[in-house]
């Protein structure tokens, strides 16, 4: 166990405060973060260069602070001068750290000699980085070398105790000692998820798919592109993208969804600057094609901010008809109209409101979209840190605010229209308890037919799994207005 130093140089091993401010890839998994420990040590991996190490300590100590890593990342490397290797690099380690910390504080755990709250957050941040590296295979003598370095730029007296802990974990490996059995603990640490969602997982979807949905939840998203139609075909889409030097599939659910690679921050790209594509993951293209709009309808979006789905129910009517989205704040419904500017679309208009409380007359739109805020277990593969931040008292709190605007919404659908509800979680409370919950309050609303497979059933929903098709988790119920 490594004792020695306590942050700031303290005597007692007390807590210091830090005094700073604070994805792209292919489809397939990001085993670097595996529960195996990444590649072993006769396959090891270069390690990245100083400036991409600083960068990603400072990543990690704003994540800490509260910023959100897929905003944090794009905007730091948008204004850094690493070459695209290194960006690559340091994204790669930023997410997969984020997202392996459980696994990497359980090492940690088993050299230290003091909690990791008695440490400094740089140190904290800097030993984490440290051993997500060797975990990804990356030399031992460069992951730990150059990550003491990192760390004693910002804490020099700390450059003594961070090279002996690295050293200490380092010989932990290859064959990392991680937990057995199938208790949750064991498993929550080996799949780096809080034990109280694993159990919740479990309890909700069953053993067998909630192993699978952990295991998505370890692997890198996709970037996604949504063809807009009235700009151009799928195959003009695809050479334009070729063109710009990215690698182009067809998507696996949707007929308009492109899958790239090989570019980082996609609102880069000509092709969606311009208006010709725009990034969404298809479980959420999935949602907006099952509202089924039609030219010249009236269709309500009441969360609707950043607008990926308001503008992808635009494209599908041709921009023919009148589309309110709203959001509860002003930022955000400036998004949505961002959006519909980009991509030259004028049936979008916008408001500012509670989805509880809709200042609109009864019975005014054919079609109501419920895309509700949520505890978004759907999308922690994307959301690198979410699965710390969330607290297991969420989702239900979560499910009695949908429960609210569910209700509002219900009550602004024309007689014969159509209400949805999604949410990108997979949570029982926020998906067939809200089901449920409707069954009750609005009994004369009748369920719709759902998606076919790779969803499947759940309540009179359906569920869309992270496992599924290589998208967001997803849950949409249909209801179908009384005449």
């Amino acid at each position: 166990k490594r004792g020695g130093y306590g942050g700031g140089g303290s005597a007692d091993g007390s807590r210091g405060r830090d005094g700073s401010s604070g994805q792209g890839g292919g489809r397939g998994q990001s085993r670097g973060s595996s529960a195996s420990g990444g590649g072993a040590r006769g396959n090891q991996k270069k390690a990245p260069e100083r400036n991409a190490r600083d960068l990603a300590l400072e990543a990690m100590l704003r994540v800490e602070n509260g910023a959100f890593s897929h905003v944090l990342m794009p905007s730091m490397l948008r204004t850094s001068t690493l070459a695209p290797i290194d960006r690559a690099q340091v994204t790669n380690l930023v997410y997969s750290t984020l997202r392996g910390r459980g696994r990497v504080d359980y090492l940690l755990s088993k050299v230290l000699d003091r909690p990791l709250d008695a440490i400094e957050q740089p140190v904290v941040a800097g030993l984490r980085l440290g051993v997500q590296e060797l975990l990804n295979g990356v030399a031992p003598h460069a992951a730990v070398g150059e990550t003491v370095e990192s760390i004693g730029r910002r804490r020099p007296m700390a450059k003594g105790f961070a090279n002996g802990v690295l050293r200490s974990v380092s010989r932990l490996g290859p064959e990392w000692p991680w937990p057995e059995g199938d208790s949750d603990a064991a498993v929550a640490i080996r799949t780096s998820h809080p034990e109280w969602l694993v159990a919740r997982l479990r309890a909700d979807l069953g053993h067998d798919l909630a192993a699978k949905v952990l295991d998505a939840n370890d692997t890198v998203p996709g970037v996604t592109l949504r063809l807009n139609p009235r700009f151009s075909t799928l195959d003009e889409l695809i050479g334009d993208l070729e063109d710009s030097g990215v690698t182009v599939e067809r998507g696996r659910l949707m007929p308009n969804a492109l899958v790239v690679s090989g570019t980082g921050d996609p609102r880069t790209l000509p092709a969606v600057s311009e208006g010709r594509a725009t990034p969404q993951d298809e479980a959420s293209q999935a949602v907006a094609a099952a509202i089924g709009a039609q030219p010249g309808e009236r269709i309500l979006d009441i969360c609707s901010a950043p607008g990926g789905k308001t503008t992808a129910i635009a494209e599908a009517m041709g921009d023919s008809g009148f589309i309110l989205a709203g959001d509860r704040y002003a930022g955000r419904v400036r998004l949505v109209m961002d959006g519909a500017e980009r991509l030259g679309l004028v049936s979008i208009h916008t408001f500012v409101g509670d989805a509880r409380d809709v200042p609109i007359a009864p019975a005014s739109f054919d079609r109501v979209l419920l895309d509700a805020p949520c505890s978004g277990l759907g999308v922690l593969r994307r959301r690198a840190e979410a699965r710390w931040r969330i607290s297991p008292d969420d989702p239900e709190v979560l499910g009695k605010l949908q429960q609210e605007m569910l209700l509002e919404a219900s009550r602004l659908v024309k007689p014969g229209g159509l209400l949805a509800y999604s949410v990108c979680t997979l949570s029982s409370d926020e998906t067939i308890g809200v089901d449920k919950w409707a069954q009750s309050a609005l009994p004369r609303f009748e369920a719709q037919p759902i998606p076919a497979s790779p969803w499947i059933a759940h309540g009179r929903g359906a569920l869309l799994t992270p496992d599924a098709a290589g998208t967001d988790g997803m849950y949409l119920l249909l209801l179908k207005a009384p005449e």
